[in-house]
């Protein structure tokens, strides 16, 4: 029996739409009506994730959990979160839900194990899922090497993450800083890039930046269309 498929959005818009994007392309369908339902709740009022680690800002939990009523009351039969920084928030919100949630951060690791078996990692993201360590549990987990980038590369994410994609201005201002933190980063051993902020995927395509990527999105989506009993397009 096919299942629905529940989307806690709003973090950020942009990131939404790309997931669901990803989820419609991955799909394995010859029409409209082979297509998984799918109920998007895009909260864009739900509280900035990293400030909310790292500075004491607005706990985005009450937003959170008033997305995830509204999504049981659709029905959901699971719940994806397009933000890869709120999923330090998850083991709170699964315990208020019967309801499974989907983790991108697991999907994303299990890829890596098996795509890139015996190569190292380096994970971008916020700076509020890097101080948080989610991304270091799920691939350490699974046995793969990565490292962190360092400060002034994480100065590169936020910019690309925070001004530009979520900020909406122009992507070209990120397109030499991003070039170069790549550069450097494959100097350091980086044998391929861990997406860990669903922006990220938005600007590395926008940007047509060289990896190899590991796209956090992708993987999400990949993990729900299976759930639901669907096909994914590989």
């Amino acid at each position: 029996m096919k299942k629905t498929l529940g989307i806690l959005g709003g973090m950020g818009p942009l990131a939404t739409a790309d997931l669901y994007r990803k989820i419609v392309l991955l799909t394995r369908a010859d029409s409209d009506n082979e297509h998984i339902r799918v109920y998007i709740d895009g909260n864009a009022r739900i509280p900035d994730r990293t400030a909310a680690i790292l500075s004491g800002g607005a706990d985005p939990m009450p937003e959170m959990r008033s997305s995830l009523r509204h999504l049981e009351l659709c029905g959901a039969d699971c719940i994806i979160m397009p933000c890869n920084t709120a999923h330090y928030y998850l083991p709170r919100l699964q315990a208020e839900t019967e309801i499974p949630f989907i983790s991108m951060l697991t999907e994303t690791a299990k890829t890596c194990a098996r795509a890139h078996p015996g190569e190292t990692a380096c994970i971008l993201a916020t700076r509020g899922t890097l101080a948080s360590g989610l991304y270091e549990n799920a691939l350490s987990k699974e046995g793969v090497s990565f490292f962190l980038p360092g400060e002034g590369q994480r100065d590169v994410l936020m910019y690309a993450i925070y001004d530009c994609v979520k900020g909406g201005r122009p992507l070209d201002a990120a397109r030499e800083p991003m070039k170069g933190l790549l550069r450097d980063l494959r100097a350091k051993g980086a044998d391929y890039f861990v997406l860990g902020c669903t922006e990220l995927p938005i600007a590395v395509r926008e940007l047509a930046l060289e990896g190899p990527f590991v796209d956090s999105t992708v993987e999400l989506a990949k993990a729900a269309i299976r759930f639901c009993g669907y096909e994914v397009n590989e």
